[in-house]
């Protein structure tokens, strides 16, 4: 067989074999919502084909290492395991995210590891009451940010059983800013990359893949997204300076850029991340698989799959689905592009 038709075969097989990753990412539940959570995890997920879910916890568990490093509304161990049991009943990969770097703070609440250690602010000093920022960083040039941060990831994993660790990164403004005197005047590409090997080296030792936001690998300026699904602050250039074992999710919520692709092309898995906007989820599968049918073998199997995000809170994503509350019209606008996008799935796996 010729070489050619022979890797166009190898490719339509990938195709016909399914998506690996058909993912939701939510925030975790409150502890209130437990109940809820374990029944959306244990019937909502396996109805709807889910096999991989991402659970953003942050700094909401009862972390023993640190517990100076846990919001007022954290969750306990034992919560936690009900998630993983729920998880394994339902078939379903659970992995844990905590924001890295950017989003230590939302509006003016800071979050719990810089207010139980300020000394890690990248700004020290500056944006009272976080006014006139979007979200504040860690500095990931302070020498004793890493020892809190290994301690986090690693509680929090061994929590989840997980074997893949989610550490965010994205929208990140601060960086190698002026206020911060081991940041300033460097290379916001090299702080970046290095940001990422540092977490990436880390879990690898207990042979945890990263999975990452991927809009800080994407020049916001050249590709003409902008500067939130991309980059305007010059860290687009750590894809090349970073490790191609990890799992970029690749967010666009108003377009189907074609930027899946340009990540598996450079050697990283990914996966397609809509939110609410079911037009721009079809498209991205249909990008998804016509790369995965196009490609060549190597390409194709990079290609990983979807994972739907939601930003709407547990509770509340959950109670749209099982129509409990339909008052919210951008939840529901979320449900259905869940609902739409994973028919569409179920349909050519």
């Amino acid at each position: 067989m010729r070489p050619l038709v022979a890797a166009v075969l190898l490719a339509s097989l990938a195709a016909a074999q399914g998506l690996p990753v058909r993912g939701i990412h939510l925030s975790a539940p409150r502890a209130d919502e437990m109940d809820l959570a374990v029944r959306f995890i244990r019937e909502a997920l396996p109805k709807e084909g889910v096999n991989t879910l991402v659970l953003e916890f942050g700094y909401r568990y009862r972390f023993t290492k640190r517990p100076e490093v846990a919001e007022p509304d954290a969750l306990s161990l034992q919560d936690v395991k009900r998630l993983v049991a729920a998880c394994r009943a339902a078939n379903v990969r659970l992995i844990p995210l905590i924001n890295m770097l950017g989003h230590q703070s939302w509006a003016k609440s800071t979050h719990a590891l810089l207010r139980s250690h300020p000394e890690f602010d990248e700004t020290p000093g500056r944006y009272k009451g976080n006014e006139g920022i979007y979200c504040r960083s860690y500095c990931p040039r302070h020498p004793d940010v890493h020892a809190v941060l290994f301690d986090l990831i690693d509680e929090l994993a061994e929590a989840c059983e997980a074997d893949a660790f989610h550490v965010g990164m994205d929208e990140v403004f601060l960086l190698g800013e002026n206020e911060c005197p081991r940041c300033r005047g460097r290379n916001k590409a090299d702080l970046f990359a290095g940001e990422v090997r540092v977490l990436r080296d880390h879990l690898a030792k207990s042979k945890r893949t990263l999975w990452i936001w991927g809009d800080r690998f994407l020049d916001g300026e050249t590709t003409g997204i902008g500067k939130w699904e991309a980059s305007a602050n010059g860290t687009a250039p750590a894809l090349r300076m970073v490790p191609k074992d990890i799992v970029v999710c690749d967010w666009h919520y108003e377009a189907a850029h074609p930027t899946a692709p340009y990540f598996a092309l450079e050697g990283f898995q990914v996966v397609s991340s809509p939110w609410r906007k079911t037009s721009v989820a079809i498209r991205q599968l249909d990008l998804v698989r016509a790369t995965r049918l196009n490609a060549s073998p190597a390409v194709a199997a990079r290609m990983l799959g979807m994972l739907q995000t939601t930003w709407y809170g547990f509770g509340r994503f959950a109670k749209g689905y099982f129509g409990e509350d339909t008052s919210d019209t951008k939840v529901m606008e979320a449900v259905n592009c869940f609902r739409e996008l994973f028919r569409e799935l179920r349909r050519q796996p």
